[in-house]
């Protein structure tokens, strides 16, 4: 038996060992189901009962496998998991799912049953032996009729009205976590370091000095933004879910509104780097207007006055200052 990096290859597993490979893996995925119903409980009811079948399904395939492999070879089960095993398909783990919204659950449930199905098919593809063939095949097979069944518990309990729904809420949760957090980031760092980074521009017409102004500027607004966002509000009460998440989405907005203006300072040429800075102003305020006017429904024009007159007020302040 040969080894790769410490993991068998798939073409070295005997017949036994793929079937208790397959075990394992349906057991996994039932729980990774299970798991997903468990995160979509309390907000998507009717998308934790499609996964609440799907791992239903996935617990009877695993009988019916177990139940195959005691005919052929007997009770004892090799331990055998796809992690040791190279090349076979690998699940993302636990702790990077919890947080996936509701669209990109359903996208990687789909994308579970395609890999196994692709994987065991590429598999009886390159066997030669006629009852390996035949057991890969059938296991090719249950994955492609998890699919079908995947979409059958989706028509029974997701209607078309329960789907808008719960993507409306999923929006709706999205924009409360992230957009708006991140957009009030992002229009304290792209304006209230606006007038200390062009004073110190117009003071010393030096750009290194006028670059640490604005790095240590907008380092110290992000950090400060996201540590107040993050312990404003637990969101418990106001369902604005994690206040980790917020705290990062406003503090790196601010950093990074920050150093949009910041970072042309690294040109030596003062008045090369201000012209830079200035147009790099423009398009951040812009982005904001259009930020509000896509995902907040504020009227485009509206918001760009606002942002727009906010951000003059504030430049024209800081080269007033730095002048004087």
């Amino acid at each position: 038996m040969r080894f790769t990096l410490g993991r068998k290859r798939f073409r070295d597993l005997t017949e036994q060992e793929v079937l208790a490979l397959a075990i394992s893996s349906e057991e996994d995925d039932g729980q990774i189901y299970r798991g997903y119903a468990e995160r979509l409980r309390a907000d998507y009811p009717k998308s934790a009962a499609v996964f609440d079948g799907m791992a239903a399904e996935e617990d009877q395939h695993r009988k019916r496998l177990i139940d195959l492999h005691q005919k052929r070879f007997g009770p004892t089960i090799p331990l055998i998991r796809r992690e040791h095993v190279s090349g076979y398909y690998a699940r993302r783990p636990v702790w990077l799912v919890e947080n996936l919204g509701l669209d990109r659950i359903r996208a990687e449930a789909a994308a579970m049953e395609q890999d196994a199905e692709r994987f065991y098919l590429a598999a009886a593809g390159r066997t030669s032996d006629a009852e390996t063939r035949k057991l890969l095949g059938d296991l090719a097979a249950a994955e492609a009729g998890h699919q079908s069944k995947a979409e059958d518990l989706v028509a029974t309990h997701l209607d078309d009205d329960s789907v808008g729904e719960e993507d409306s809420r999923a929006h709706r949760q999205f924009i409360l976590t992230w957009v708006q957090p991140g957009l009030a980031g992002l229009m304290d760092g792209s304006v209230s370091t606006l007038a200390p980074i062009f004073a110190t521009a117009f003071a010393t017409q030096d750009t290194w000095t006028t670059f640490l102004v604005g790095l240590a500027a907008s380092v110290g607004a992000g950090i400060s933004m996201g540590f107040t966002e993050a312990a404003s509000d637990d969101g418990e009460l106001s369902g604005r879910g994690s206040p980790i998440k917020r705290g990062f989405a406003s503090g790196i907005m601010t950093t990074l509104g920050g150093l949009g203006h910041a970072l042309p300072y690294l040109i030596p040429d003062f008045w090369t780097a201000t012209i830079t800075a200035i147009i790099v102003v423009f398009v951040e305020l812009w982005a904001i207007a259009w930020i509000q006017n896509r995902y907040m429904e504020t009227p485009f024009f509206r918001a760009a006055f606002q942002v727009v007159l906010g951000g003059a007020l504030v430049f024209a302040a800081g080269v007033l200052i730095g002048s004087g």
